[in-house]
Formats: C-alpha cells, sequence, structure tokens
C-alpha cells in the first residue's frame, strides 16, 4: 500500500492544503449511554478518524522525547547508578519511638484511693508498625504489671484502620481496646525522627502522679495506746454478763414494708452490738439467725467518712468520733443503728438490775407494741353508670366471673302471671301531650314496669312500646342503693317518675281493685282512700240525689261510711265478735258514746282487734273526738254485720 504522499510535506506555513485524496468526514460520537442515561465522552479520534492534535505522538515517541537528555558542551552526562533498594525490616530494623504515658483506673472498694494512676511506655515498631504498652514493675504494688498489650498492630478506628507513627504525638490520647492513655512526652530519638519527617510535636507534659503511691511514701502513723482505760480489768470483770433489749423496727410507712421483732444483745465485756432476729413459725423467711453479728456499733461518723464502706471493711476510731454504749440503750426510746430504727419495748431482769445499780434508773416498764386490728374497711362500690340493672352491675365487683343476682323462686312461683295494669297520663307543658294516654303493668313475679302508649289515628304520635320491662327506680333513691317503685305505690291520683317523665295514674282495672282488697295491709290510707272514692263514683246514685245528699251530709260523714264499707267487705270473710258493742258500753256508764284513748286501746287488745292496719289507723282518726276521747259508736259499725 502506497501512502499518502501529502502527509511527508513539512507542516510549515504556506505548505498547508487541503487533501485531496480525503473522502471520510464524519465527525466521532461525543455521547453515549450508560445504564439507561447519556453521558458524554472525550473523543479520541478526528474528522475521518484522523488523529487529533494532542495525540500526534505516539507512546514510543513520548517515552524517548521524556528519556532524552540534553548534550551539554562536554558530551552526554553520565547517568548516575540507581540507588540501591533496601527494604522496611532492613532499613528500620531495631528502630523504635518511645512514648511515655498514663492511665486513670476506678478502684471502687477501697477506702483510702477512689482512682489509681498507672503509668506506662508505649512502643512503636518503624519496621512493621507494630506496637506495644508496657507498664514498669512497682515494688509490692500488688497488681499483676509488666506487659500490658503485646507487640501487635492495634486498631484506631471501627473501620478497621491501624495507628500509624503520623498519628502519634505528644498531648494527645490514645484509645487502645476502650481504655484511653494519654501521652506526655517521648524520648529523644523519638523526638528526632517525627520532626525529620515534619511532624510539629505538642509541647511535653507532667507525668500524673498515683495519689495513693505518694501516700505510702509518707512516714508510718505511731498509735499510742491510752493508759486511763483497761481492756483486760473490762473483759474480766464483765466476762459473760450481757444485756439482753426486746425492740421492734417498723417499717409499715414503705411500700411492702412490715413491723418486726428483734433481740438486741450488748456485751459488756468489750461493748460490742448483736441483732438476732425473731422467726416464727410458717413466717415466709429464711431462717438466718442473725440480721447484724457482733461488733462495735458507731454512734457519730467523722465528715470525711461519710462514703466509708462500711459493710466491707472494718472501722477503726479514725472514721469514729463516738462509739455506743450501754447508756444509750433506754427502754422506750428509739434507737438508730447503721440507717435502721429500732425501737427497744422491754428488756430481761438482768438488764434492769444493772441499770437501777449502774445508772439509778429503777423504772423500766415494758411497752404494749401489740398490733392492733385496724377498722374494717367498707367497701364502696363505684357510681353507677346506667347501663343494665344495678344488681347486675354489682356482682363484677364482688367476684372475677360475675354471677346472676339470685331471684326469689316463691315469689316468681306465687306471682306468675299476675299483671297489674294502670291508666296513666303524661304530666307536660307541652299541649299535644296531654291527650297522651298509657298503659302501666306491673309484673308482681319480677317488680319489672313495662309502659305502653295505644296508637291514636290522626294524632300525629306514634304509639306501642313506650318502655320496655325493667325495674324503675324511685328519684328520691340513690344509684348506690336504689329503692325501686312497687305495687303499694301505684294508686289513683298518684305521681310516678319514669326517667325523668312524670306520669299521673288515672284509672285501675278491676284485677287490681281486687289484689288491693285482699292486700289492704300494704297499701297506705291514702291509695285505700283513692280506690273507695273510685268505687263510690262507679255507685253513685243519680246526679239529683247525689247533689241532695252532698247538700245534707258534710263531707267528713261521707269518708266515715265510704271507709266503714271498705273495712265490711274487706272482713266479710273473717267471723266478727258480736261482744265489742258490749265490751265498750261497760264502761260508758253515761252511755255518751264516747271513750277516753287509753281505755279504748285497752279494750281493742282485749278483744284482739287489728288496731295496726291501715285502715283500722284511718277509721280510728276519723273517729277521734278531741285528743282524748274516740266515738266508738261509729268504730263498732265497722264491724258488725
Amino acid at each position: 500500500m502506497v501512502s499518502n504522499p501529502v502527509h511527508r510535506l513539512p507542516f510549515l506555513p504556506g505548505t498547508s492544503f487541503k487533501d485531496s485524496t480525503k473522502t471520510a468526514f464524519h465527525r466521532s460520537q461525543t455521547l453515549s449511554y450508560k445504564n439507561g442515561y447519556a453521558v458524554v465522552r472525550r473523543p479520541t479520534v478526528g474528522i475521518g478518524g484522523e488523529r487529533l492534535q494532542v495525540n500526534q505522538l505516539s507512546q514510543a515517541e513520548l517515552d524517548e522525547l521524556a528519556n532524552k537528555a540534553p548534550i551539554l558542551t562536554y558530551g552526554q552526562p553520565k547517568q548516575a547508578p540507581p540507588a540501591e533498594f533496601i527494604p522496611a525490616h532492613v532499613a528500620f530494623d531495631k528502630k523504635v519511638l518511645k512514648f511515655d504515658a498514663y492511665f486513670q483506673e476506678d478502684v471502687p472498694m477501697s477506702t483510702e484511693e477512689h482512682y489509681r494512676i498507672r503509668q506506662v511506655n508505649i512502643y512503636y515498631y518503624l519496621e512493621d508498625d507494630s506496637m506495644s504498652v508496657m507498664e514498669p514493675v512497682v515494688e509490692n504494688s500488688g497488681i499483676p504489671q509488666g506487659k500490658l498489650i503485646k507487640r501487635q498492630r492495634l486498631t484506631k478506628n471501627d473501620q478497621g484502620d491501624h495507628y500509624h507513627w503520623k498519628d502519634l504525638n505528644r498531648g494527645i490520647n490514645l484509645t487502645i481496646y476502650g481504655r484511653t492513655f494519654r501521652v506526655v512526652d517521648c524520648d529523644r530519638f523519638t523526638q528526632v525522627f517525627l520532626e525529620s519527617q515534619g511532624i510539629e510535636l505538642n509541647p511535653p507534659e507532667k507525668m500524673a502522679l498515683d495519689p495513693y503511691t505518694e501516700l505510702r511514701k509518707q512516714p508510718l502513723r505511731k498509735y499510742v495506746t491510752p493508759s486511763d482505760f483497761d481492756q483486760l480489768k473490762q473483759f474480766l470483770t464483765f466476762d459473760k454478763q450481757v444485756l439482753r433489749f426486746y425492740a421492734i423496727w417498723d417499717d409499715t410507712d414503705s411500700m411492702f414494708g412490715e413491723c418486726r421483732t428483734y433481740i438486741i444483745h450488748y456485751y459488756l465485756m468489750d461493748d460490742t452490738v448483736e441483732i438476732r432476729e425473731v422467726h416464727e413459725r410458717n413466717n415466709g423467711r429464711d431462717p438466718f439467725p442473725l440480721l447484724m453479728n457482733r461488733q462495735r456499733m458507731p454512734k457519730v461518723l467523722v465528715k470525711n467518712a461519710k462514703n466509708f464502706p462500711q459493710c466491707v471493711l472494718e472501722i477503726s476510731d479514725q472514721e469514729v468520733l463516738e462509739w455506743y454504749t450501754a447508756k444509750d440503750f433506754i427502754v422506750g426510746k428509739p434507737l438508730t443503728i447503721l440507717g435502721r430504727t429500732f425501737f427497744i419495748y422491754d428488756c430481761d431482769p438482768f438488764t434492769r438490775q444493772y441499770y437501777k445499780e449502774k445508772f439509778g434508773i429503777s423504772d423500766l416498764p415494758r411497752i404494749d407494741v401489740s398490733e392492733k386490728e385496724p377498722p374494717p374497711v367498707k367497701q364502696e362500690l363505684p357510681p353507677y353508670n346506667g347501663f343494665g340493672l344495678i344488681e347486675d352491675s354489682v356482682q363484677n365487683c364482688f367476684v372475677l366471673i360475675p354471677k346472676a343476682p339470685k331471684k326469689d323462686v316463691i315469689k316468681m312461683l306465687v306471682n306468675d302471671n299476675k299483671v297489674l295494669r294502670y291508666l296513666a297520663a303524661l304530666e307536660s307543658p307541652i299541649p299535644e301531650d296531654k291527650d297522651r294516654r298509657f298503659v302501666f303493668s306491673y309484673f308482681l313475679a319480677s317488680d319489672m314496669i313495662s309502659i305502653f302508649e295505644p296508637p291514636v289515628r290522626n294524632s300525629g304520635i306514634i304509639g306501642g312500646k313506650y318502655l320496655g320491662r325493667t325495674k324503675v327506680a324511685k328519684p328520691s333513691s340513690t344509684a348506690e342503693d336504689p329503692i325501686y317503685y312497687g305495687p303499694t305505690d301505684f294508686f289513683i291520683g298518684a305521681v310516678i317518675e319514669v326517667f325523668g317523665h312524670r306520669f299521673i295514674i288515672l284509672d285501675t282495672d278491676d284485677y287490681v281493685l281486687k289484689y288491693m282488697e285482699n292486700n289492704a295491709a300494704q297499701y297506705s290510707p291514702e291509695a285505700l282512700l283513692s280506690i273507695r272514692n273510685r268505687i263510690q263514683k262507679q255507685e253513685a246514685p243519680a246526679p239529683e240525689l247525689e247533689n241532695k245528699q252532698t247538700r245534707e251530709d258534710p263531707p267528713g260523714v261521707q269518708e266515715l261510711e265510704a271507709l266503714i264499707d271498705t273495712i265490711q267487705k274487706q272482713l266479710k270473710d273473717h267471723p266478727c265478735k258480736d261482744n265489742i258493742h258490749e265490751a265498750f258500753q261497760i264502761y260508758d256508764q253515761e252511755a255518751s258514746g264516747f271513750v277516753d284513748k287509753e281505755r279504748f286501746f285497752k279494750i281493742c287488745d282485749s278483744l284482739n282487734l287489728p288496731i295496726d292496719d291501715s285502715l283500722i289507723k284511718e277509721l280510728i282518726r276519723l273517729c277521734s273526738h278531741g285528743e282524748d276521747k274516740i266515738n266508738y259508736y261509729d268504730f263498732v259499725r265497722a264491724f258488725s254485720n
């Protein structure tokens, strides 16, 4: 293939011309797609596939230009021999950076030190970038010392990066395996090496000292035994002599606290105190005999001994200003021992005799600390929420699984299918409610009430069931102690309030009249009078005769005659006594028809008359003449045939 001669011409001004042999003039693409997105790319060739101006030289030509050295006056310079390669483990062999550091360690179980300062040396080995931590051995320290961290590469963060000598400096904190070391200084070689590498070192710091180690360097304290007290004499004199006190610890103010009984022993031989627990049978506690072992009891501690761990170490006179003695244990006074307050209520006879001879205290009476039974807690029911019957809701307060309240089965069997019906009107200020009538049905078997409103055509009010079967409480009763309406509350003219609506009883059926006659003792005089008036209206004569009789008889006579007729109808099935009139005439010598009240009631008791009946009481009231006299003529008429 013959190359194009045009390419051989030098590219000089005046010699550039258009290549007539060129046939390709397309441009290379500058856009491409990657993962579905259009991205820009740099063209590698020019128009028609020509080489770009920046890439006209090949890689071989570029390498030749890079290695070509200029020719000097005296010829080509001699190239220096390449430096010999030395590996790191040879170049940095036995070259170690040394830093002085310390770390702080907590001491929780000690009275003389709360923390400890431990001095260490940190070594960094340049040959493999490994580190080690060494602690100088301190004589009689009681701490395992020496190599704390063996030689290894140490990580400095959670990403797995390792410590490098570029990360080390003075006055910094190094965290190694959760323990923080404070670097305070380094040796001369370390300082020269780091400065030669361009690292600016922080000024050195002063090494922290261990306070307990410095305390041990002080001279020992000398103790002098007092000469005015002989412990041996006390031991020989009071050997086997023990004061016994009976005490209680009342912790009922705290949660789950209780009142417990203890026995306190005070040993006179060495002034030690022992507290024993008093266990009862089946008390549910572990049978530990001692609450506190025999020891001397501190009464007043020094101010700087508040944090002294008394439960671990023994205390001495250095931490205590005053100890408990025998004079501090007095019957009838509280005593605080190690934060627990005991009340001493009794002691044994030897203790009483000792206090009488030693301190002159002869009156140590026993105090009664027996627990008094608390007053019975009255069970209060929660307020009624208005749903269902109260008897059903109350069962949830008595048992976890409520049961249905017990029913009077005898009453249900006797009064089965017995219903009292009444006609009532609604007491309402609305004019449309004045003509509405309701039928009350009282079920004697369950004491429930239902209300039915007969539908009236073209009245605009939908009739039907107004109230389903339920018990209705009286408005004067409370939700906790409800009083329900009974059959004695229903009579003509009575006002019945049902859940805020007031109804007036207008009429009853014949069965109600018969029921009231058979159970007249249960009804009030007002109820019986209303029924009697209804009967009189039904049996009343013509209006002319009625008006004439009304003009002739006063109202009291009409009421008396109606009551006498009612009593005679009630007693028609019972035999009447014929000697009632003769019994009253014996004491009425003047035949006036009146006897005093005291004599009247004695005669009634002798004849076994039912004076406690409501109708009889009403009859006695109508027959009373003044305050002391009773007309027995009218009274006897009610019991005559």
